[in-house]
Order: C-alpha cells, then sequence, then structure tokens
C-alpha cells in the first residue's frame, strides 16, 4: 500500500503529527516500534496486579493547557481529567509545605512578604494565557504573536533561577520556583530553566496540573482511538531501523530523537546533517520508583495529601546541589525528587484501601547504579514511616526506561540537554524546525521544538509544515 504519509513514533507527538494530517485529508499510517501507542505516556501494572503506574510521563499541565490537544474532542473518546485540590506542595524539615494552588491570590497570601512580588512576576501571564502558551509552545526562533506579553517573559529565559529568586525573601517562594525549575532536568543556574519554572507556575493556575482518570495511557489511548475514527491506519510491535522497509508515502514524518535520526539507515540525508544530529547532546537520565502501597504516605504536614504533585528536597540551595550532580557524573545523597500519588484522586489506580505513588530524580545520562534508597529516604525525610508502607516497589534505571521507550536516550525525559545553546543558539539554529535537507522528511520528536512535555506541539507543527510544503496545504 501507499500513504500520503507515515508517522514514524506513536508518543504524543507522532499521534497529534498522525491526526492533524488525517484531519488534513491525508492518508496516513501510524507506526510503532513497541506493542502499543502511547509512547511514555502509558499506563502498566508494573508491581502488583491492580496497581495502575505511569510508568513515564504522569502529570500534564501542558496536557490539558495544548492549543491543539484541546481543540480535539478527546472526551468523547474517555479522557477524562482529574484536577487535585492542589497542584503541588513542597515539604519542609519544619513540618510545613509551600504549596501552589490554584488560586493565585490564594497561594500569593500564603508567601506573606512575598505575595505581591509572586502576583507580579506570574499575574499578567496567568490572566493572558492563552496567548502566553501560544507562543510558549512554539519555537522560540519564531516572532511572538503578542511581543510585549512575551517580551516580559524574556528574563525568566536569560537569567538563571537563583537569580530569579532573589526577588523573593522567602523560603517558600524560592524553593517553589526552584523545584518547578528543576523540571528542567538541567542544572538550575543555567538560563532557560527560569522559564521552564516560571511556566509551570502559569499553569498551574491558569489550567491546573491534572492527570487522565485511569492513566496517562487514556490521554494518547483517546489521541489513537480519535484518529482511527478520522480514518488513520495505526501498525504497532513495527520497529523501524531503515526508512527502506516503509510503504510509499509522500512524506516521511519522524517522532524519534536526534541522535536515533542520525543513526537510521538509508536515510538518504546528507552526512553533514547527520553529523550535526548526532552532536546533539541529551540531557541527565531519570531514575524512577513506583511504588504499591498499603496506605497514603504519611506526610508530617498532612496539607501536603492535598496536592498531586509534590516536589521534595528542601530549600533554593539543596536543589541547586541536587540538580548540579548528574552533569558532573554523581548523584546528589539529598536528590530532589518530584513525587506523585495519584490514587488519592482517582480510586481507579488500586484496589480499595490500597495506593500508587511514583517518585525520580536526575542522575547521569546512562547512569548504572541505583538511586531507590536515596529517593526513599528523601520521602522518609518529610513522611516518616513511608517505607513501612511499600508492599512492592519496582525501580526503573535509566537503562531499563530506554528499554521501555527508545525515545528515553540514556534514561533523558526531555528528547535533549535543556541549554541555552539548544534552544535559541548555534545547536537550535544549525538544526531550525521540522524540516530537513529531504523535502519529503520531517522532524517531530521532543529534540525539535518546543521540546519536552506531553503537549503534542511539536508533532502539530511539524505536520503543519508538511502540509504547506509538500501538499500545498496553507493554515486556516
Amino acid at each position: 500500500m501507499s500513504y500520503d504519509a507515515v508517522v514514524i513514533g506513536a508518543g504524543p507527538n507522532g499521534l497529534a503529527a498522525a491526526i492533524e494530517l488525517q484531519q488534513s485529508g491525508c492518508a496516513t499510517l501510524l507506526v510503532e516500534a513497541t506493542h502499543s501507542v502511547g509512547g511514555a505516556a502509558r499506563t502498566e501494572e508494573v508491581t502488583l496486579p491492580g496497581f495502575l503506574h505511569d510508568v513515564g510521563s504522569a502529570v500534564h499541565p501542558l496536557g490539558i493547557g495544548s492549543p491543539f490537544f484541546s481543540s480535539l474532542p478527546l472526551e468523547s473518546f474517555g479522557l477524562e481529567w482529574v484536577h487535585p485540590e492542589v497542584p503541588l506542595a513542597h515539604p519542609f524539615d519544619e513540618a510545613t509545605a509551600a504549596l501552589l494552588e490554584r488560586d493565585l491570590d490564594r497561594t500569593a497570601n500564603r508567601l506573606g512578604e512575598d505575595g505581591s512580588m509572586w502576583r507580579q512576576r506570574f499575574g499578567r501571564f496567568v490572566e493572558h494565557w492563552p496567548s502566553f502558551i501560544e507562543h510558549v509552545l512554539r519555537s522560540p526562533l519564531t516572532i511572538p504573536s503578542a511581543p510585549l506579553l512575551m517580551a516580559r517573559f524574556a528574563p525568566f529565559a536569560l537569567r538563571s533561577t537563583p537569580g530569579l529568586a532573589r526577588a523573593f525573601r522567602g523560603e517558600a517562594a524560592r524553593a517553589l520556583l526552584a523545584g518547578n525549575a528543576a523540571h528542567a532536568g538541567t542544572p538550575i543556574t543555567h538560563a532557560v530553566t527560569g522559564a521552564i519554572g516560571a511556566t509551570l507556575i502559569v499553569a498551574a493556575h491558569a489550567v491546573g496540573w491534572p492527570f487522565p482518570r485511569g492513566g496517562a495511557g487514556r490521554l494518547t489511548q483517546a489521541l489513537a482511538q480519535y484518529f482511527e475514527s478520522l480514518g488513520g491506519t495505526i501498525e504497532t510491535n513495527r520497529p523501524v531501523r531503515t526508512l527502506a522497509e516503509l510503504p510509499r508515502s509522500r512524506v516521511t514524518l519522524l517522532a524519534i530523537t536526534h541522535g536515533q535520526v542520525a543513526a537510521l539507515q538509508a536515510s538518504g540525508l546528507p552526512e553533514s546533517y547527520r553529523n550535526r544530529l548526532a552532536r546533539w547532546r541529551y540531557g541527565p537520565g531519570a531514575f524512577k520508583v513506583d511504588w504499591a502501597l498499603d496506605a497514603p504516605i504519611p506526610w508530617t504536614d498532612p496539607s501536603v495529601t492535598r496536592a498531586g504533585t509534590v516536589h521534595i528536597g528542601g530549600g533554593l540551595e539543596e536543589i541547586t546541589e541536587s540538580e548540579a550532580a548528574p552533569l558532573a557524573g554523581r548523584v546528589s545523597d539529598r536528590p530532589f525528587v518530584l513525587l506523585s500519588q495519584p490514587s488519592l484522586f482517582d480510586s481507579s489506580r488500586a484496589p480499595d484501601g490500597r495506593h500508587t505513588a511514583w517518585g525520580y530524580c536526575h542522575v547521569p545520562n546512562g547512569w548504572d547504579g541505583d538511586a531507590t534508597s536515596v529517593i526513599e529516604a528523601q520521602i522518609e525525610r518529610f513522611a516518616p514511616g513511608f517505607r513501612d508502607r511499600i508492599l512492592a516497589r519496582a525501580s526503573w534505571s535509566t537503562e531499563r526506561l530506554e528499554q521501555w521507550d527508545e525515545n528515553l536516550v540514556g534514561g533523558d525525559v526531555n528528547g535533549g540537554l535543556l541549554t541555552l545553546n539548544q534552544t535559541i543558539g548555534p545547536s537550535r539554529l544549525g538544526l531550525p524546525g521540522y524540516r530537513t535537507p529531504r523535502r519529503d522528511l520531517y522532524l517531530c520528536s521532543a529534540s525539535t521544538p518546543p521540546g519536552g512535555g506531553v503537549h503534542g506541539m511539536a508533532g502539530f507543527h511539524a505536520a503543519r509544515a508538511a502540509l504547506k510544503h509538500s501538499f500545498g496545504i496553507k493554515s486556516a
């Protein structure tokens, strides 16, 4: 058979690209190497029967906030967003916690003397969320559609997180900013990390940090079912090592990372271009643990149980040290841990009276050690008795994560090291977007703008580029 378009990789970006192409009248084949769609957004039983775990991505502020995903009728295909009472909690050693609440004013009021600065820093972006996120989820090399708004955001991209944190006097506000910036997976002393932290904070106030009822896999299953309802075709258990084995098509879109594209056989790409792809730097890896629990985590501060996501790692200085360690080839004795206990808000995740939780920290890319004990020690620090509630655990090394999803190269969940160079510098300018030197070949993984996260916008933008340049179809 032949198709108008073939998309390789059925994660969120590949699904988004396939949907946009199919919606535009292109007969599209979506090819996936593993047994099911979803990429790093899949839900599986990995500890005990009846305990559902999100092995990869789990909490999706950019999923519900995605301009493309929000335009689709995914609720008709089983997607239901679960909103925890509080998006985020950040516990401290003094048995207290900072809470990032949906309501901007309530959060600011809890921050005391830093409240007015919190409103000043984030309020305008919350107020203009649609314009803000529309640009954030485009390439940073494009002209802003709201230039004055994005000019106000520029300092977040050009200053380090500790530099931005100087605007706050109290530990709570500084820690909330640092913890959100740490999602970047790169030392928070780097520029760009502040932009990540700010975006996640703004998203919490504007749309929340929800997750799909039943697990992250429900989002990608809904995307796949919608794609098939449009007449699209999905083939699973079909790894692709050479483009020569694909059916004929007018265009091919690759939802695989830059290094993987460079390694493809018979790609037809010039050697100089493949060499630029091969020089793409991956970021630190993740070491993750999934737990089956016999009861909720016993936080010292009970308010933490109101939150869907928990940042564990003390104050700004401790987080700064922790996130610097992986690029230096080591793991902090007190790593910054991102944790969630979704069963508190979604009873479908575990048998009655039981719970699931997950947590991960950053480690050197490809690290072969075991961080289970230091992750659990960090949780015990703020929730004494946590280990006593563990029924079973599944630990995920960087190698195991990459075996589960080949796009997680060395355990990197973001598709590349987030630096100024690879965002708007020479490395990005040398690989400026979705088109390649082959007129029929496009890139759409997390290595392309706007980068990591479950939002599908790299796939959407790549599909729009293919429709324009290969099919002559312009955006509406």
